[in-house]
């Protein structure tokens, strides 16, 4: 485990990150995949170190980074064999002073889309679980409809506002060098030039990967959730233009929220179209 780099897919929901982390999984080097609970168990127990906790005083600070380390080790302990673990959860873009303090060489992949498409992808899925109540939404007055449906997401502590949110905190933060905005359009349009970008900002020997034969489905975790489909996969990457299906003014009121595309005052590296 000593050997092993870590690295972390952050970001935006539908926005790449399950294709990503689908694509990696190619390489007989790498481990990863849809997002895994150390970031839920990393929280839990900073709470149990943090004051007002009765743990706080007796946990010193040598502890804490060791035990929040061991996370990672022993979550990962069966994958040995593999040199790269890239762990993906939409909180790290809002952990990174302790992440890159853990591992200071890791590399934060944050995978984006125009927010109204993130809507409209989410919007998609609701309305394909006719018949289920998804546990995105607590009560008929959040589900009731677009509007409420698209404004609750929206939120800073909820499924798009909250890693909205904390990809903005990182993107202007000190730690932004070690940030790498992938726009998800472009992911699917030129897959193997988005992915040597990214093999070469982590530092990774190029691997020839399948763009016509991608697997990844969790049948079980989305139907928990109540939102069927939410992590498969398309065999064949691909670009799919279509229209939306959000209302005209709520498209336009989301779709000004990608902030990523000015690259004024921050250090993080974007991967953009090239105008010609």
């Amino acid at each position: 485990m000593a050997n092993q780099k870590f690295h972390f897919i952050s970001g935006l929901p539908r926005a790449g990150s399950t294709l990503l982390a689908a694509l990696l999984l190619q390489n007989p080097r790498f481990h990863t995949g849809m997002t895994s609970p150390i970031g839920t168990l990393f929280s839990g127990m900073l709470a149990h170190f943090s004051a007002g906790s009765e743990f706080g005083p007796v946990v010193s600070q040598q502890q804490r980074r060791a035990l929040l380390a061991g996370l990672f080790n022993n979550y990962y302990a069966d994958q040995s064999d593999k040199e790269v673990i890239v762990d993906t959860n939409r909180m790290w873009c809002s952990k990174l002073p302790a992440v890159l303090d853990l591992f200071p060489d890791a590399k934060i992949i944050a995978c984006v889309r125009n927010v109204a498409w993130v809507m409209d992808s989410v919007e998609r899925l609701y309305r394909a679980n006719p018949y289920e109540n998804t546990k995105l939404f607590n009560d008929d007055n959040e589900r009731n409809t677009v509007y409420s449906r698209v404004d609750t997401l929206a939120q800073r502590n909820r499924l798009v506002g909250f890693p909205w949110a904390a990809l903005k905190e990182a993107y202007y933060g000190e730690q932004a060098k070690s940030l790498l905005v992938v726009d998800y359009d472009l992911l699917v349009q030129a897959p193997e030039k988005v992915l040597r970008l990214i093999y070469d900002f982590i530092g990774e020997p190029w691997f020839d990967h399948d763009f016509d034969h991608v697997e990844y489905d969790a049948p079980s975790f989305d139907e928990a959730l109540g939102l069927a489909g939410l992590h498969r996969v398309r065999s064949k990457v691909s670009f799919e233009t279509r229209k939306t299906i959000l209302p005209p003014d709520l498209f336009e009121q989301y779709a000004k929220l990608s902030f990523w595309l000015d690259g004024a005052g921050s250090e993080a590296k974007v991967i953009r179209a090239v105008s010609k």
